[in-house]
């Protein structure tokens, strides 16, 4: 089953469409590790090229590639960019813009849920999502910088640094993405979300002074850096996805997916990367 969680979401660790999980073996005559095998309009490689041979996509317009990829993935990277930049030349820092970016990131987050439950792409709702979230980006931007000047340049360029550093280990092969550790490493992600979850709820009931574990202080910037780690861990996860994708022939509006995906992680590092240089930059 697939989470409910748009962060979690990612068709390659699901069991939607027949999914079974990383390096499986093949049965009855396809792949069971293969996220699109049980597709109707799928083809199966293992079937062409024989058990154990490298997995090749067909040759076909109807598939996904990495140019597919690349290019939706700008164009939400790049309305997220947009919406952010309007965001923080049209609206001061105030009571008001605050107000307007907590109920843009309410309505990104309800279309990234809309779509994290659809079992098919909607561009109208990625590109929605990333309207939205560029707007509540810029928002908080803007007041980061007005406070910690240079802030989010700074985070652009840690989130830069963060995925590049990611993707050389990815293809490095220092990293072997299987379902053990998808299953750790999202087991671990929900219990960090959980306990960030518990201390919001005492924060706003005034139990944890200060933010509580989102503090500026030591313990705040030790959360911020297990965040970006785990923001490093959904980047192995797309980039599977992708590769994946693109293997074993997933039709073309699967880059859609891989674009929000990315999309998603990356607003997670870098929402993380500016609490991260904010801290560091109180503690100077």
């Amino acid at each position: 089953m697939r989470s409910s969680n748009p962060v979690f979401s990612r068709r390659g660790f699901s069991r939607d469409n027949g999914y079974a999980g990383f390096n499986t073996a093949p049965q009855a005559g396809y792949a069971q590790g293969n996220p699109y095998a049980q597709n109707p309009y799928a083809q199966n490689p293992y079937a062409q090229q024989g058990v154990g041979a490298p997995p090749q996509a067909p040759a076909t317009t109807d598939r996904m590639t990495m140019d597919d990829v690349v290019v939706r993935s700008a164009v939400t990277l790049g309305t997220v960019a947009v919406g952010a930049a309007l965001a923080w030349a049209l609206l001061p820092v105030s009571g008001t813009s605050y107000g307007l970016a907590v109920g843009s990131a309410l309505i990104a987050f309800v279309l990234a849920m809309v779509q994290s439950f659809k079992r098919t792409p909607s561009p109208a709702l990625i590109l929605g999502y990333a309207a939205f979230e560029g707007v509540f980006l810029g928002v908080i931007s803007e007041m980061y910088n007005s406070r910690w000047s240079g802030a989010p340049f700074q985070a652009v360029l840690g989130t830069m640094a963060v995925s590049g550093a990611t993707l050389l280990i990815y293809k490095a092969g220092w990293i072997r993405v299987t379902a053990r550790y998808a299953r750790v490493g999202l087991a671990i992600a929900m219990a960090f979300l959980v306990v960030m979850a518990v201390n919001l709820l005492l924060v706003a009931f005034g139990v944890a002074d200060d933010g509580g574990l989102r503090s500026f202080g030591p313990l705040g910037a030790l959360v911020g850096i297990i965040a970006i780690v785990l923001g490093a861990f959904f980047l192995t996860l797309d980039f599977k996805q992708i590769e994946d994708g693109i293997a074993y022939g997933a039709p073309r509006n699967e880059a859609w997916l891989a674009a929000f995906g990315l999309t998603l992680t990356l607003v997670w590092i870098y929402v993380e990367m500016l609490r991260l240089v904010a801290i560091f930059s109180s503690n100077d």
